[in-house]
């Protein structure tokens, strides 16, 4: 029986989107910790600084993913510094409470904006470098990218689009040796919904009601999250890709 061994990201150069909080932070520190050299993307410098501090292998890159030459600066920053990339994480996204009868063009615009196109553009920009090094693009879904849900439809279609690009790039991406893969997170400690403009009351609300209804009794902590896209991108995982791993505490089953 083989035994599993902590992954080895020594020598390797990782981007890691939304870094300033939650999962993506989470994950720009176990990357860090295996040996990677992370880029940390974000739109709070402060925020990156903290996820940085004490940590000389996470460099901070402040940006808003939206902005129309954000991705090409973004690789360049990594590949400027490290001359090559070996792991795409897209990571950062928005959640929107918007009811059918409150939806607006700009609102859908600005969600998809975030949540599907930006992560489209920093692959595009990161392709010739993956293909040279023959890497890996782990895309951040949701439970709800596959599960309804409601008064969120348009975050739950844009995660949907998120999965089936990451299925449609594994497919197209797999002759240059690139694997693509995703992770789909249930309910997890972040500052999301205080983000997406929530009342600090209604948060709480919200983490009651989802912790009731999460089969393991709890919402997620990111580093259960952060072990998975590290695992995702392992470059001993040679054989994976195309998937789309769900870590919810059971929530997709009920």
């Amino acid at each position: 029986m083989s035994v599993q061994t902590p992954a080895d990201f020594t020598g390797r150069v990782v981007i890691v989107t939304g870094a300033g909080s939650g999962i993506g932070r989470a994950t720009a520190r176990a990357f860090a910790r295996a040996g990677a050299r992370v880029l940390g993307v974000g739109r709070r410098k402060d925020a990156l600084e903290e996820t940085a501090a004490g940590r000389p292998g996470i460099a901070v890159h402040p940006a808003d993913l939206r902005d129309p030459g954000a991705a090409e600066e973004i690789v360049g920053a990594a590949t400027g510094r490290w001359d090559h990339l070996d792991v795409l994480v897209n990571n950062a996204g928005a959640v929107a409470f918007m009811p059918l009868a409150d939806t607006t063009a700009t609102g859908i615009a600005d969600l998809f904006a975030l949540n599907v196109t930006a992560p489209s553009l920093l692959a595009h920009r990161a392709l010739p470098h993956l293909r040279r090094s023959r890497g890996s693009i782990l895309n951040v879904s949701s439970t709800y990218g596959h599960r309804p849900s409601s008064g969120t439809a348009h975050y739950a279609a844009s995660k949907a689009a998120l999965e089936q690009l990451t299925r449609s790039w594994a497919l197209e991406l797999a002759p240059d040796g690139i694997r693509v893969n995703a992770v789909a997170p249930g309910p997890t400690e972040s500052q999301a919904l205080a983000a997406a403009g929530f009342p600090e009351a209604a948060v709480d609300d919200i983490k009651q009601d989802e912790a009731a209804r999460i089969p393991l009794g709890r919402r997620g902590e990111p580093d259960e999250v952060a072990t998975w896209i590290v695992r995702l991108t392992d470059p001993a995982t040679t054989w994976l890709t195309g998937q789309v791993l769900t870590v919810d505490g059971g929530l997709e089953l009920v």
